[in-house]
């Protein structure tokens, strides 16, 4: 939209390249809610243009900037910090895994019309779905993010529930998730998906129950089981899912809120427990699994039933790497669920922009589709002779006249100037750049009047050379 809006914009007429991106910078501003800037959170990739050769042989391209218009990148940086410091304090891991799975789980891969296909769309946080009974206690996790939310206003709620279930896993020990962002919230309770979708801990037939939901969104029996492991974290609780204890030996004290039953003994650590203490439990009769401290669903044991759900969990129970590589593409998959991106291909928030071809390198422009003509060499100029000492007095008075009789603006502060290899710096580390360049006297728009620690060096020396001559 901003691209066509930029372009009905331009004149007819050839203008100068100020003029364009002045235009163009103005259209981008309505169409987007949020600045069109890298360094304000739109992340801007530019592309090589696709050209035809009959195009190509006029020497006319096509250059394309894309804007990444549903979440703000750089907030979205911020808000995983601020989710790995509420982890660290409240140990609220499980829940947050839970949230962002209930967002996306909803998805129906036979209905294509987004939003009425469920899947990751922030519908979550409206009451309307809040009240479904899989959903029981989700509001508590909604209460824990919302300050995130408030804080960083540039992301949406899709993608905040995602980052914040993938940021859980790894902080708990999990593999590194394959994440992409970009997606869409809906707009009102209206859009929330019907309540049954998700699955049921006690249905009758366990295996085909959790068939049944995860071939409806589009998932394989490897990635049901992988996905299961999840439970390595986390407790049931009776008042919310009518599931386990009110308290174990393992949950008693806590961390968190005490209480619940656990699936593991280290239920706030991600590893494999989960498979190797199901196959174990297993084995057990049905009485004996119930005098245990450790938690067992029929969905749980039907891991260890089912043929086909056996031969990966046996695996998983045996190789930890395994289960962390096909759990990571499963929960990716599960994320991006019925989710509706902007852009369409979505981001990532670990492109490493310095590695990236030149052609894909995260530009700070303005967001435009303009023709550009072919440069133009420009023809060589004569050697200058050498300037006599009075006429380059006056080519400096000429240079201060062309800027309407203003001297020379010094060179605006860039922190990437001190970067090491050309390379970008982070956000924090400019700002701390920045904080001791002004803290010597400089400033984003000039650059220091004289050298401080010159200064500071002359003034030392002066006062010491004082010093010897009153003490003689």
């Amino acid at each position: 939209m901003a691209e066509r809006l930029a372009a009905s914009l331009l004149p007819s007429a050839s203008p100068s390249p100020s003029t364009r991106r002045a235009t163009v910078a103005a259209a981008a501003a309505a169409s987007f809610p949020f600045p069109c800037s890298a360094r304000a959170g739109l992340r801007l990739r530019s592309r090589q243009p696709l050209l035809s050769q009959k195009a190509a042989g006029r020497g006319r391209g096509v250059r394309v900037v894309r804007c990444m218009a549903a979440s703000d990148a750089a907030q979205l940086n911020g808000a995983r910090e601020d989710i790995k410091e509420l982890l660290r304090t409240t140990y609220c891991h499980p829940i947050l895994v839970r949230l962002g799975w209930h967002d996306s789980g909803t998805y129906d891969k036979n209905i294509e019309e987004w939003p009425q296909r469920g899947g990751a769309d922030g519908s979550l946080r409206f009451d309307a779905e809040l009240s479904h009974g899989a959903n029981a206690g989700l509001i508590n996790a909604l209460k824990l993010i919302q300050p995130i939310k408030d804080k960083y206003p540039g992301i949406t709620y899709a993608d905040l529930f995602q980052l914040a279930s993938a940021t859980a896993i790894e902080e708990a020990g999990g593999p590194k998730i394959p994440m992409k962002y970009g997606r869409v919230d809906v707009t009102a309770a209206e859009q929330c998906p019907p309540e049954g979708r998700l699955p049921d801990a006690g249905p009758r037939d366990p295996a085909e129950h959790l068939r049944e939901v995860f071939y409806r969104m589009g998932l394989d029996d490897k990635e049901i089981v992988a996905l299961s492991g999840a439970h390595t974290l986390g407790r049931a609780r009776p008042d919310r899912s009518g599931w386990g204890k009110p308290e174990t030996k393992y949950t008693k004290d806590g961390p968190g809120e005490p209480g619940g039953q656990s699936w593991t003994v280290e239920w706030l650590k991600f590893d494999n427990s989960y498979f190797k203490d199901m196959k174990f439990l297993s084995q057990l009769p049905p009485e004996e699994q119930k005098e245990q401290d450790l938690l067992v669903l029929p969905t749980d044991a039907a891991l260890f039933e089912d043929p086909s759900f056996k031969v990966y969990a046996e695996k998983y129970a045996e190789d930890q790497e395994a289960f962390f590589k096909d759990y990571a593409e499963a929960h990716a998959k599960l994320s991006d669920l019925g989710a509706k991106f902007d852009p369409p291909e979505g981001f990532s928030l670990d492109d490493d922009v310095s590695a990236a071809p030149a052609d894909e390198k995260t530009e700070e422009a303005i967001c435009f589709v303009a023709a550009a003509p072919p440069p133009v060499a420009p023809e060589p100029e004569p050697a200058a002779e050498p300037t006599p000492e009075p006429v380059a007095a006056a080519v400096a008075t000429a240079t201060a006249d062309d800027n309407n009789g203003a001297a020379p603006q010094p060179e605006p502060f860039v922190a990437a100037k001190y970067s090491y290899g050309k390379r970008e710096l982070s956000e924090s580390m400019k700002q701390k750049i920045r904080a001791e360049y002004e803290g010597f006297g400089g400033s984003p728009d000039k650059p220091m009047q004289s050298n401080y620690f010159l200064n500071i060096m002359i003034l030392i020396a002066g006062l010491a050379f004082l010093t010897s001559l009153v003490g003689n």
